[in-house]
């Protein structure tokens, strides 16, 4: 059966390890979406962070954004939205109050105050380097509770590895574990990752999943790409799932199709081999 949904992440998949959209990514995309294949941008970044990324395509996208807590079609229309109490996303900050200057909450707002920092420094060369390229939809507070005036789409830490281990481990084992699901981003090299606290049963494939039933797509016509710990589900739920050369290791465990490096657009080969031709079942 041919593909008719292209599922993509963004970071460490789509863009290289410089955060740059090759040319043939863009190339085997534009020619997906001409011959009628929906691509669909599946991150855990927020609307607007990923947004240039959207543009930088130059073709028709859906947005499947904040780990599966929003998805907006190709004409800004919002299609799901999934939000987290105030008052487990309270809690959670209280839980993991000694983290909180790694900590953000993110609301769905238009543009500005989208992200509520408790503090943003310049000194922190990791976490600047990121939010420095979307200030204008950042703000700041102390104590970060108190932005919390409305329902977030998400509360997320960010630390080192060993960090938001030990926040994953006070979530799992508190009275809230019930009431949350966390995604875990992983960059071992860098000793980096990001921990997102979101809504319970929100994950980039129960996402994926609704659209392509609201879509009235089977999952042997989707073909997901996809490279970390996030991206676990939205790889199960795929007909075709497809890691990349650099992904995480857990996920070259389960016998995926694998492709070339995010260096090397692998995000173009995948495309050319599953999605541009006929694919292969997947073992």
């Amino acid at each position: 059966m041919p593909i008719r949904l292209i599922a993509l992440d963004i970071d460490g998949t789509l863009l290289d390890s410089r955060w740059r959209l090759s040319d043939a990514n863009r190339l085997a995309i534009q020619e997906a979406t001409r011959r009628g294949i929906e691509v669909a941008l599946v991150t855990g970044r927020r609307y607007d962070f990923a947004v240039p990324v959207a543009q930088d395509l130059r073709c028709p996208v859906t947005m499947i954004v904040n780990n599966g807590g929003l998805i907006r079609s190709n004409d800004g229309q919002t299609r799901l939205k999934r939000l987290l109490s105030v008052e487990v996303a309270r809690s959670v900050l209280e839980m993991a109050s000694k983290w909180r200057n790694g900590a953000a909450v993110i609301f769905d707002r238009p543009r500005k105050n989208q992200l509520i920092l408790q503090r943003l420094d310049r000194d922190d060369s990791v976490r600047y380097a990121y939010y420095s390229r979307n200030l204008e939809f950042i703000g700041v507070v102390s104590p970060i509770e108190s932005c919390l005036t409305e329902s977030p789409l998400q509360v997320m830490f960010s630390g080192t590895v060993e960090e938001m281990a030990e926040i994953e481990r006070i979530l799992l084992s508190s009275a809230l574990a019930s009431d949350i699901k966390l995604a875990s981003t992983k960059y071992a090299s860098k000793d980096f990752a990001m921990l997102d606290v979101l809504p319970p049963g929100c994950t980039k494939g129960s996402a994926l999943a609704e659209w392509a039933t609201l879509q009235g797509l089977q999952r042997n016509e989707i073909l997901a790409i996809g490279d970390n710990h996030n991206d676990l589900e939205m790889l199960e739920f795929a007909g075709i799932p497809v890691v990349m050369q650099n992904c995480v290791p857990e996920l070259k465990s389960y016998g995926w199709h694998e492709t070339h490096s995010n260096d090397d657009s692998g995000v173009a080969a995948a495309i050319e081999r599953f999605a541009l031709s006929e694919a292969p079942s997947c073992a």
